[in-house]
């Protein structure tokens, strides 16, 4: 297909960092990708090349940060020529591509979900979408509900389930003044903790513990942003360590 105008709208949750959401790519150079990378949704796109390649056109815009939190985060592209309107999450993003061209000229599959093998570098580094999606609108083509009809033609569908699964986790919210408190193990010499937190405040204590036999104490807590474990032990010289990151 060859376009001047495409709208784009799909959602995702996920707790992965790292996927492709979508891809479509041509044999004049056209690309269009839409992948998370760390977190954040990238927008590679390339309306094509001239024939000496001296046109350079691809163009990538990042936005949004946090987005593995499995959540359900709404995007929309919106294309008119080189013009672009990004859209996650209600804030819109306004760009042009680089280049000289209007269209996008996409004459092998698109896909959903990852990208196939084609043997460049790009594709084999490149992770497939992990998670849940829905509302998969291309260009006025409800892809969810043609998928879910087996109405794609031709179509490489891999092991799809038209159900979201929950993670089994339980959050725990926390104000100013409440903690939750559980017994310790006096007979370990080892201790290990491990959790997942989300805040926006920059300050406060994340975990405190005292070790048995009072050799000391281990502190885990977030100073200006940064997270810190401070671990006090008494009957060593050396008897502070403190860890920033």
């Amino acid at each position: 297909m060859k376009t001047l105008k495409d709208v784009i709208s799909l959602k995702f949750k996920t707790s992965e960092s790292e996927g492709v959401i979508f891809h479509g790519e041509g044999q004049q150079g056209d690309y269009i990708t839409l992948e998370l990378k760390k977190a954040k949704l990238v927008l590679n796109l390339n309306l094509g090349i001239n024939q000496l390649g001296s046109i350079f056109g691809h163009t990538s815009v990042t936005t949004g940060s946090l987005l593995d939190d499995h959540h359900w985060h709404s995007i929309i592209i919106e294309r008119h020529g080189r013009n672009i309107n990004l859209t996650l999450d209600r804030h819109m993003q306004h760009f042009r591509t680089n280049g000289e061209f209007d269209y996008l000229d996409l004459d092998y599959e698109i896909t959903f979900g990852g990208m196939p093998f084609s043997g460049k570098p790009s594709s084999n580094s490149r992770k497939n979408f992990k998670g849940c999606m829905e509302s998969i609108n291309y260009n006025g083509n409800n892809i969810t509900d043609l998928a879910r009809r087996k109405k794609l033609e031709p179509s490489n569908v891999g092991n799809l389930s038209f159900s979201c699964v929950e993670p089994h986790t339980v959050p725990v919210f926390f104000n100013a003044t409440s903690y939750l408190e559980v017994p310790g193990r006096p007979s370990q010499d080892l201790f290990s903790v491990s959790f997942l937190f989300r805040t926006w405040n920059p300050n406060g204590l994340l975990l405190f513990s005292h070790f048995s036999d009072e050799l000391g104490n281990v502190e885990v807590d977030i100073n200006e942003g940064k997270v810190s474990v401070h671990i006090n032990v008494s009957q060593v010289k050396k008897n502070r360590i403190d860890i920033s990151s």
